[in-house]
């Protein structure tokens, strides 16, 4: 299994560390900067030893080197800034995922591709109308990281551990994501029955928040660590063809009423990319949020001119 990452920044090479690391693939690493992409998987293979593996790192500035991948995942582009909006982001990275596509189109024609370089959702947008490829072979990582800050969230203001929260993130990965809350449960007991609006409303505004307080923390960059995993998941259940349901920034042609646009929901996840695009059932007022936060997307798509 072969498994190619656009962009060796710091969520691209802590990727292909936790891929070859789990054993789960070996990994090319790409970067227009070559010597970064380089210097960075002599890193990760000088550590195999002492892990164990014996999976390979290339790192390259070649597309060529992309040809057979299985799955191909783009982190290329330029990172948040303090005060930056996801949605800032779109004109300086449109042209970045714009020529990432095309190489993968060219070089990679067979692969999957989870897209990453926000803003997420009218990148994954782009790199679908771009590559051509079938709807189900791209797609983007969004709700499982979103979703993974709210579990992370409600466990330490509960204090219940993280693992006894259950929760969906649709929508957009930015302002208007919509935490499903009908669909949101702390060891099996609905979060409606365990807080009050108000309570939930402030957790909800700290995920919502969570990218943006990381990037102000850092100075520069953005979160990796987190993304990094989420992404890892995805990965994992597309190679070990778990049909595990996850929520992924998918392009939707009629799913919850909404049509030509890429935007987060549940899918099940496996050796063909979506396997199949789970409608959850809304309360109106989750509907009303959806529709919502795919008019900000729209919003975010027109100027790119696709």
């Amino acid at each position: 299994m072969k498994v190619s990452i656009i962009g060796a920044g710091q969520v691209g090479s802590t990727l292909a560390m936790r891929i070859v690391e789990s054993d789960l693939a070996d990994v090319v690493l790409v970067d227009i900067f070559r010597n970064l992409a380089l210097g960075k998987s002599l890193d990760i293979l000088d550590a195999a030893p002492l892990i164990g593996h014996e999976r390979t790192v290339i790192g390259t500035d070649d597309y060529a080197d992309i040809r057979g991948s299985q799955i191909v995942v783009i982190t290329a582009g330029l990172p948040r800034k303090p005060g930056m909006s996801r949605d800032e982001l779109s004109s300086k990275n449109c042209e970045v995922v714009k020529a990432v596509s095309g190489h993968i189109k060219a070089k990679a024609p067979d692969s999957i591709v989870i897209v990453v370089t926000n803003p997420l959702d009218a990148m994954t947008y782009l790199a679908y109308k771009t590559t051509a490829f079938k709807r189900y072979k791209v797609f983007g990582m969004a709700g499982e990281l979103d979703g993974s800050r709210f579990k992370s969230i409600i466990a330490n203001g509960l204090n219940v551990p993280r693992a006894s929260v259950q929760t969906f993130i649709l929508g957009s990965h930015g302002d208007t994501m919509v935490p499903i809350l009908s669909n949101t449960s702390v060891n099996g007991k609905p979060i409606l029955s365990l807080l009050p609006k108000s309570r939930i409303d402030e957790l909800v505004g700290k995920t919502r928040a969570r990218g943006a307080e990381i990037v102000s923390h850092l100075g520069t960059g953005s979160a990796y660590f987190s993304p990094s995993a989420a992404i890892f998941k995805m990965l994992r259940a597309v190679i070990k063809d778990t049909k595990e349901t996850l929520t992924v920034s998918a392009y939707l042609d009629g799913e919850y009423g909404l049509k030509d646009i890429a935007i987060g929901v549940p899918c099940k996840l496996g050796r063909s990319g979506i396997e199949e695009i789970v409608e959850l059932k809304l309360s109106e007022e989750e509907k009303n949020a959806l529709a919502k936060s795919a008019r900000a997307i729209k919003d975010s798509i027109a100027p790119l001119a696709i």
